[in-house]
């Protein structure tokens, strides 16, 4: 048996303005300096207090905390407003349906909360897509392998019958920390050259491209 592991955010949906809008509010609430966009489109992927902690190192840890309660405050009202809010990339849902009817076991590992990951599946009708879902609620977050380890002993599989598609140096670190093939998606939040520098031992440009990998990934 062959598991896939996704990423979520940036791999699977596109989720950057509603990260990037609760972002800049919990900044103003707090009454702390926004990083800007790029900045925090470099730390998706990441738990969100450590992400916090990378954007504002010299703010406090009651700060943080608060930066966190505010983010996720803002981030669950502007979901309640419009559940279409995470687009699917283009090609995402046709490669997951075909994957499955093929046999391989599907998995996620993201930095999104368990309740944000289940919503997010649920309003695109992927839930049951999916054997193993491994979130920030579940110990170490990436790039920690913990994700992976978890994942892969959930379904039975190997690390050499695991591959991990992500769009974050993240996702490649965590994948050669557990000894996982790591694939590297060009439409996320970080560019090619980091990924590649990163380690990923395969680039997808699209989605539909997974084939060719796959093909050479399990041999």
């Amino acid at each position: 048996m062959k598991l896939i592991v996704f990423d979520c955010d940036g791999t699977l949906v596109d989720g950057q303005h509603l990260i990037l809008d609760a972002m800049q509010t919990a900044c103003r609430v707090c009454e702390t300096a926004y990083p800007g966009d790029e900045a925090i489109r470099q730390i998706v992927g990441l738990s969100l207090l450590e992400a916090i902690e990378i954007c504002h190192p010299k703010e406090s840890e009651i700060t943080h905390h608060a930066l966190k309660d505010a983010f996720v405050e803002r981030f669950q009202e502007l979901r309640l407003r419009d559940e279409d809010d995470e687009p699917l990339f283009d090609g995402v849902r046709d490669i997951i349906e075909q994957l499955h009817g093929e046999g391989y076991m599907l998995g996620v590992a993201t930095g999104k909360s368990t309740r944000g990951l289940i919503i997010t599946l649920k309003n695109h009708g992927l839930s049951d897509y999916f054997l193993t879902l491994n979130t920030a609620d579940d110990g170490p977050g990436k790039p920690h392998p913990s994700m992976l380890h978890n994942a892969m002993r959930d379904v039975g599989v190997e690390s050499k019958n695991t591959l991990m598609i992500g769009d974050t140096t993240f996702d490649i670190q965590m994948a050669l920390a557990a000894n996982v093939r790591a694939v590297g998606v060009s439409w996320g939040y970080h560019d090619r050259d980091k990924l590649l520098q990163a380690g990923a031992h395969y680039m997808l440009d699209h989605i539909s491209h997974i084939r060719k990998v796959l093909d050479e990934a399990f041999l």
